[in-house]
């Protein structure tokens, strides 16, 4: 089995656009959460959201490049062109390598809406326009990266709800590690426009915390009574230790395990077992002991019961470690199909800075899980290895494992 290396990053937040200011965000605990006052138009109940701004891409894609990108595949190409730069990756590189895409997205809405509107007003589907159709397809982020970046491996979008993204970096981990590919450009897109976003808020799963936006997103808390949706996207390089050693990258991270399981219960009600399960198997792939986890990035999206749970799968599994937990989502909300490479992005800035993020909005925890370490509070500490859990709809789990690399 071949070790396998995080080489270059990404990333396109509600925190910051480039590395340097996420890293300045996730140590002052600056949150990322607004109000979209348009969202009551359409009859939300909550009107919280991640507030981004959009790329402006003219000038540095062509008209047809640009064609078939949605909101979310803007924000991908702008997270990978960072990773790229950041990986010392060229064109010329690419176009003389194998060099895969493995992306997580799982909704591309506007353009599906805007096509349906046309046909029902004009009844003439020649009016949709020659780009919907690549920018209404679940994989349009792998298949207009691909095209933009001349990408000639593995070319697949990653469809697994909120664990998406988590599951396209394990599954690059299994590719590269089983020596199928040697390099994988992975991430997570979410579109964080109010369309996407209707049904969520007709299941009452938002927080309506809108008089204080940043206090909304409180994972853990007692207090807690809803998520917050966001989006953006992030990257990253992953490949193979011999391909980073050889080209003189520098390593940011070593995939050590990776942890995956279905719930197999409820759609949308999460348990304790599934995520239990995600959490040993990653351990066992690390072969590692929970005691060697310095810190957690938890899932905890700030919903009652999903945290709950999780936190009670934390504590059947790490026991008495107290190891250090917080959920950076409390500043960024849930990032849905993008968090699980972002969370790992977080905890790699985390590592490379020896800190750890706090998870702000946390003033009293549950009486079932007041053993659980929440940090509040930024706290400075060096970091070996982290933990990034990710789950999702339809109970898909996913839970990666990354060390400091060590040769």
């Amino acid at each position: 089995m071949k070790r396998v290396v995080i080489s270059g990053i990404g990333i396109y937040s509600t925190i910051g656009t480039d590395i340097e200011t996420v890293t300045k965000s996730l140590y002052a605990g600056k949150s990322g959460i607004g109000i979209d006052a348009g969202r009551k138009d359409y009859g939300f109940r909550s009107s919280l959201s991640g507030i981004i701004e959009r790329p402006n891409l003219k000038g540095l894609l062509s008209r047809r490049e640009r064609v078939g990108l949605p909101e979310q595949g803007e924000y991908a190409y702008v997270a990978t062109m960072e990773a790229l730069k950041n990986g010392s990756l060229d064109m010329d590189y690419l176009a003389s390598n194998e060099v895969g895409i493995l992306y997580g997205n799982d909704s591309s809405s506007i353009p599906v809406i805007e096509a349906i509107d046309i046909m029902r007003e004009k009844h003439d589907t020649s009016l949709i326009g020659s780009g919907s159709i690549f920018q209404s397809m679940n994989s349009t982020i792998s298949m207009n990266l691909s095209v933009i970046f001349k990408l000639k491996g593995i070319n697949l979008t990653i469809s697994g709800a909120c664990a998406s993204s988590s599951h396209a970096i394990g599954l690059a981990y299994i590719l590269i590690s089983g020596g199928f590919q040697d390099m994988i450009i992975c991430g997570g897109g979410q579109e964080i426009n109010a369309e996407s976003m209707g049904s969520f808020d007709g299941l009452a799963a938002f927080s309506t915390y809108e008089n204080e936006p940043h206090t909304a997103s409180r994972p853990f808390d007692r207090t807690r009574n809803g998520l917050v949706p966001s989006g953006g996207a992030a990257t990253l390089i992953v490949e193979s230790l011999d391909s980073a050693l050889k080209r003189g990258a520098n390593i940011l991270g070593e995939i050590k395990g990776y942890g995956f399981s279905s719930n197999g219960s409820h759609l949308s009600v999460p348990n304790v077992e599934g995520p239990k399960v995600s959490l040993l198997r990653a351990l066992k792939t690390a072969g590692m002991k929970p005691s060697k986890i310095d810190y957690i990035n938890a899932h905890a999206t700030s919903t009652p019961l999903g945290d709950l749970n999780e936190g009670k799968a934390l504590l059947e599994v790490f026991g008495d470690c107290n190891t250090p937990v917080s959920s950076t989502k409390s500043m960024t909300g849930h990032e849905m199909w993008m968090g699980g490479a972002s969370e790992v992005i977080y905890s790699l800035l985390m590592m490379q800075h020896s800190f750890i993020a706090p998870n702000i909005n946390f003033n009293s925890p549950d009486d079932e899980l007041r053993t659980l370490n929440v940090i509040a509070e930024t706290r400075e500490q060096e970091l070996d290895t982290i933990l990034s859990n990710s789950f999702g709809f339809g109970g898909t789990n996913s839970t990666l494992i990354i060390s400091k690399y060590r040769k």
